[in-house]
């Protein structure tokens, strides 16, 4: 066993052989103080509960002896049964009081009070028999009162009572000695306990601090240090075997920092290399956005005047010399003026699929009812008379007013344009809320969309009619997708509808 090991060991046996003495002294004096605390209650109940209503009682007696005598005079002299009712009253008192103070003296009394309460009897049923019951006979036969010798039978009854009420007071007033003798040896046991726990509390904290304190306070200095930075520190202790364990466990704890501090290092240098990466990365993307927006000029510009002029010369050939070529030269010059005019609605359309996102004019709140209007209005002529657009139940959405009306005549567009030659067109469209997001569903009964052509719909220049079928350059979908995207928003197409096309997307909720 080492030395730290012997010292720890000499401690701990120092802290229990301290406490063991502590509670043996804690343990007598608790069982002195228990005895007392009996005695103690003991008194407190010969005091409270037997000797205070012994008095009272007693009191009360020799009131009602005294009602007695005033009873038989009266009914004597007036010979009224009212004057005698006090001395009814006063022997029912008396028996009850008797009773009473008998009960309370069985339990703790003294044959003092017991020989007193006989006494009291013994007068009482004298003073009675030779006074009170021969005076109240004669005063109702009419007879002068008999009763000459009652003074003194009456005064020996009173002492009697006197006697017993002596009788109790002295037992009270050994309670209270006793009362107070167990009171002073309880403050004293209280005294010696609390000096007992003051000399082991002082001795424990002696203990304490070499054992705990001092290790731990030098233990939570060497983790200061490592808390400040400094990793390369080794912890240890000098205390107890728990106090070395934790600082062992400590250490380990400061080793495994270390090493992954190292690795966050390395990784944080990796970072930087990459985020420096994607800087020149940001900056090409940059330049190739600008190259992008310079084509889009250009294609705007530059590649739509030549194109223009080449579809109004072969028009004016077409004009010019109509009907003074043979069918061949007409086809040929009507496939020109058709591919300049194809190109340059395709040229258009591209514009619009860049200029998304790029030019913007800030998100507000924009009326749905507002946009399906204007959406109305504007293919008021491809619709005819026939198709029905109907809408209901639209909110309010945050966004561009011109790309929302936009978004809708590409997809109200595209139901009247692949509407069924049977019947007239019906076009619904509908909003409900799902949490914090609005899904609004475009449905027609047109000729609908296959199931495997689901996910190439919404791809930009994908057709799935050939053109002189159907005209279109095949971006409208492509628009309609990066325009509910742009505005945080998804689009899918319904592939459990029966008839027609059903298209989905989410818009935010407008926030309050």
């Amino acid at each position: 066993m080492s030395r730290a090991d012997l010292s720890s060991w000499t401690l701990r046996r120092r802290v229990a052989v301290l406490f063991a003495i502590a509670g043996i002294l804690l343990g007598g004096i608790g069982g002195l103080a228990s005895m007392t605390a009996v005695n103690s209650n003991k008194n407190l109940d010969v005091i409270l509960d037997q000797t205070g209503p012994m008095r009272i009682a007693g009191q009360e007696l020799y009131s009602a002896y005294l009602d007695q005598e005033t009873g038989v005079r009266g009914y004597a002299l007036s010979r009224s049964d009212t004057n005698l009712r006090p001395y009814e009253q006063g022997v029912a008192t008396e028996q009850k009081l008797l009773a009473q103070i008998e009960s309370l003296n069985d339990e703790h009394g003294t044959g003092a009070i017991r020989a007193d309460l006989a006494a009291v009897r013994e007068r009482s049923a004298d003073w009675r028999h030779t006074v009170a019951e021969p005076t109240v006979a004669a005063a109702k036969a009419g007879l002068p009162d008999p009763a000459t010798t009652g003074t003194g039978r009456f005064d020996a009854l009173r002492v009697a009572v006197d006697r017993l009420q002596a009788d109790i007071l002295k037992l009270r007033n050994e309670a209270v000695a006793d009362a107070r003798r167990t009171a002073s040896t309880l403050v004293t046991l209280m005294a010696v306990a609390a000096a007992v726990l003051l000399l082991v509390g002082a001795m424990l904290l002696l203990l304490l601090d070499r054992l705990v304190h001092r290790p731990v306070t030098d233990l939570a200095g060497q983790v200061r240090q490592v808390a400040g930075g400094d990793f390369d520190r080794p912890i240890t202790s000098s205390g107890s075997p728990e106090l070395r364990a934790l600082a062992a466990d400590v250490d380990g704890m400061r080793r495994q920092i270390a090493a992954e501090l190292t690795v966050v290092r390395d990784a944080r240098a990796e970072v930087l290399a990459i985020n420096e990466q994607l800087e020149l990365k940001a900056e090409e993307l940059t330049r190739s956005n600008r190259d992008l927006e310079q084509f889009a000029y250009v294609a705007s510009h530059d590649l739509q005047e030549p194109l223009r002029k080449v579809a109004s010369f072969c028009q004016l050939l077409q004009r010019r010399y109509s009907g003074q070529l043979d069918e061949r030269g007409e086809q040929y010059i009507g496939f020109a003026v058709d591919g300049a005019q194809r190109m340059q609605r395709l040229i258009n359309d591209l514009l619009s699929f860049s200029r998304i996102g790029r030019i913007t004019a800030g998100f507000k709140p924009v009326e749905l009812d507002r946009v399906l209007t204007e959406v109305a209005s504007q293919l008021e002529a491809r619709a005819g008379e026939e198709a029905e657009i109907s809408w209901s139940g639209l909110p309010a959405v945050e966004g561009e007013e011109p790309l929302l009306t936009t978004l809708f005549v590409n997809l109200v567009g595209n139901s009247l344009k692949f509407r069924r030659a049977d019947v007239p067109p019906v076009i619904r469209v509908s909003a409900e809320r799902e949490d914090d997001r609005w899904k609004i569903n475009v449905r027609d009964n047109g000729i609908g969309i296959e199931r495997e052509f689901a996910d190439k719909v919404f791809v930009i220049f994908q057709r799935l009619h050939p053109r002189d079928a159907y005209e279109g350059t095949g971006i409208g979908l492509a628009i309609v997708k990066k325009i509910v995207e742009y505005h945080g928003g998804r689009i899918w197409l319904d592939l459990d509808v029966e008839e027609g096309t059903s298209i989905w997307f989410t818009m935010p909720v407008l926030p309050e």
